[in-house]
């Protein structure tokens, strides 16, 4: 654990990876971030406590965190429709794991900020050219064009206007309340006009450190600083370095902290970092999300539980059964299965109950549209049927149907793996 000063800007002082280092005007980027630290917060502080108070429920094994959405949001697919559509299947999804598995659940969106993807490598050639690899809308272009893959920083602030007619958005439909929800799963509100509000949440991961630090506003009613470009925000697999600039930024925001935990991930790391993102040993500050791959998650997650469980800090255990069992289809295309996706599921939900440990949270990259980006699911999308409709930005998602068939599974898992021990130890 660090006791050196914070401050927004104290990460620079840190070794970073995969934030821009070629943009062509250093000015200009100096100019529009400065510009975003005078625009409106995105998010507000009491919207972020309330968030971690949930999140504390999770972490006390009294309710489960549901987060989802985009794997990069795009410029060009930005609508109210599909706002919605993303919006909607969240709450739908929410729905089956409440009713079916008899948990409240947290709803968080992998929306209004989600834009910048880390890279593997820095370069794509294609036909003997090579340029700048495609690195989120708020970076640079996806066409393979010079000019397109420029960093331009005038994206940054484009992102953030998107990102802020999305909040609209999401607080709009989130006035509307449960009233849809309720007729779609075949249930009657109280009284024709009778309309509950969502709690619905943001959130990101937060690689461009320099939005970050330019979002990063101290709270006139705590004094402490909040980062105001979403409720919550995460650190990947590939930057959660405890000497990186990473940490060092995360370590000092109010806000709740999502944290990748991957194969390569060592117990004694893990406790390490805990320490560091969260000495207090605050409820609902720290989500683990663990991304093994079905192949791995029973050899390579029970030391991590059983490492947090003797720590004592109480962390929201979570799962992110996407990253790890991505592959690439014989026709070229990449995918994901979902039996392979709903194996790491249940072997997260195996795991946690041998461990004693609360499974708390499911982290899909997944949307409300028709795609045929995964492979199964109720219509059971095959290689062939990967090309009708593939029209991610990165990553394969999850489409409407294939999230509700994970949902109910989930469910059913929740209650054979938590509440029927629950039930026989009763």
């Amino acid at each position: 654990m660090t006791n050196s000063p914070w401050s927004p800007s104290s990460w620079r002082a840190k070794p970073v990876r995969y934030i821009p280092d070629d943009y062509p005007d250093l000015g200009a980027l100096a100019r529009v971030e400065a510009e975003l630290a005078r625009l409106p917060p995105l998010v507000h502080a009491e919207e972020v406590r309330r968030l971690r108070e949930a999140l504390g429920q999770v972490a006390e094994g009294k309710a489960f965190l549901l987060q989802g959405g985009d794997c990069a949001e795009s410029f060009k697919e930005f609508s109210a429709a599909n706002v919605r559509g993303t919006f909607q299947l969240l709450l739908q999804m929410a729905g089956v794991l409440t009713f079916a598995g008899g948990c409240p659940v947290v709803k968080v969106g992998r929306i209004a900020g989600q834009f910048a993807k880390p890279r593997s490598n820095a370069t794509e050639t294609l036909n003997g050219v090579t340029l700048p690899s495609y690195r989120g809308d708020i970076i640079n272009g996806m066409e393979f064009d010079a000019r397109e893959r420029t960093p331009d920083p005038q994206r940054l602030l484009r992102a953030y206007h998107q990102s802020a007619e999305t909040m609209q958005l999401v607080r709009d439909f989130a006035r509307e309340g449960y009233t849809d929800l309720t007729r779609l799963l075949g249930h009657r509100p109280e009284s024709e006009g009778a309309v509950r509000p969502v709690d619905f949440f943001t959130s990101h991961e937060a690689l461009l450190l320099n939005v970050e630090q330019a979002m990063t506003r101290a709270d006139e009613a705590t004094g402490g600083w909040y980062d105001t470009s979403a409720h919550m925000l995460w650190i990947g697999e590939r930057t959660r370095q405890l000497d990186g600039g990473h940490v060092e930024f995360m370590r000092g925001i109010q806000n709740p902290i999502g944290l990748k935990c991957g194969p390569t991930m060592e117990p004694d790391d893990l406790v390490r970092l805990i320490d560091t993102l969260n000495p207090q040993g605050i409820p609902g500050k720290l989500t683990l999300i663990g991304r093994f791959g079905s192949d791995q998650v029973a050899a390579r997650l029970p030391r991590l539980m059983a490492a947090t469980r003797r720590h004592g800090s109480p962390v929201v255990w979570s799962i992110d059964p996407m990253h790890g069992n991505t592959h690439k289809a014989s026709n070229g295309y990449k995918t994901r299965s979902l039996e392979r996706i709903l194996a790491e599921v249940m072997g997260f939900l195996q795991v946690a109950a041998a461990e004693g440990v609360h499974p708390g949270g499911l982290h899909l990259e997944m949307t409300g549209q028709d795609v045929t980006e995964c492979l199964g699911g109720p219509l059971d999308v095959s290689e062939d049927d990967l090309s009708d409709r593939y029209h991610t930005h990165c990553d394969p998602r999850l489409n409407a149907d294939q999230s509700l068939q994970l949902a109910f599974r989930v469910a059913d898992g929740l209650h054979t793996t938590v509440k029927a021990p629950q039930d026989r130890a009763a």
